[in-house]
C-alpha cells in the first residue's frame, strides 16, 4: 500500500494527463458508455474513467450564486506501476477550503474525500473500493464541497454507464 502523500503525487500527475485528454477530447478515449468515458495512456500504462456533472448548484449564505469554475470531473484511475487500482478522484474546478472534506453521497450513504488544492480523494484504497462498489450499485453520486471563498457547491453525477466503463478500464489496465 502506498502512503497518502505518494497517492497524492501519483494522482496529481495522472490528473495532469487526464485533464488534458478530456479537455481536448483526445484520441486516447477508447470507449464511451452513457455518461462515462474511458481513456487509456501509455508510458507508463494508465487508464481512467471520467464523467462531468449533470447538475451543479453553487450557494453562498444560502443563496444560489453564479461562480466561475474550472473543469468539474469525477474520475477513477488505474495505474499498475504506481499501485493504483480504482483510485477515486474528484476535481471541483476551484481550490477547496483548507482542512475541509468533500462529502460524497451515493444511495443514502455518505463518504468523505480529503482535499488538496482543487482535488479530493478517499483516505485509502479500502475507502476507494467501498466507494467504487457503491458507484456500481448506485444511480447518482452527489458531491458537496466548500471553496476557499466560502461558496458551497453541490455537483450531481449520473452513474449510468459507470460499471461498463469501469470494467473496460480494468480490462485494459490489468496489472
Amino acid at each position: 500500500m502506498i502512503s497518502g502523500m505518494m497517492r497524492a503525487a501519483v494522482v496529481a500527475l495522472a490528473l495532469g494527463t487526464a485533464s488534458v485528454a478530456v479537455a481536448q477530447d483526445s484520441d486516447n478515449r477508447v470507449a464511451a458508455n452513457t455518461d462515462w468515458s474511458v481513456f487509456e495512456g501509455n508510458d507508463p500504462r494508465e487508464c481512467w474513467i471520467v464523467s462531468a456533472p449533470k447538475e451543479t448548484v453553487n450557494t453562498r449564505d444560502g443563496n444560489v450564486v453564479a461562480v466561475r469554475r474550472g473543469d468539474i470531473l469525477l474520475y477513477v484511475f488505474f495505474k499498475p506501476s504506481a499501485g493504483l487500482n480504482g483510485q477515486v478522484v474528484f476535481t471541483g474546478g476551484y481550490p477547496f477550503a483548507g482542512e475541509s472534506t468533500v462529502k460524497m453521497e451515493i444511495g443514502g450513504r455518505e463518504y468523505d474525500l480529503y482535499v488538496q488544492g482543487e482535488n479530493a480523494w478517499p483516505a485509502n484504497a479500502e475507502a476507494d473500493a467501498q466507494i467504487v462498489a457503491a458507484m456500481r450499485a448506485g444511480s447518482e453520486a452527489v458531491l458537496t464541497a466548500r471553496s476557499a471563498r466560502g461558496t458551497v457547491t453541490k455537483d450531481s453525477f449520473s452513474l449510468l454507464g459507470f460499471t461498463a466503463s469501469l470494467e473496460e478500464a480494468q480490462r485494459r489496465c490489468a496489472g
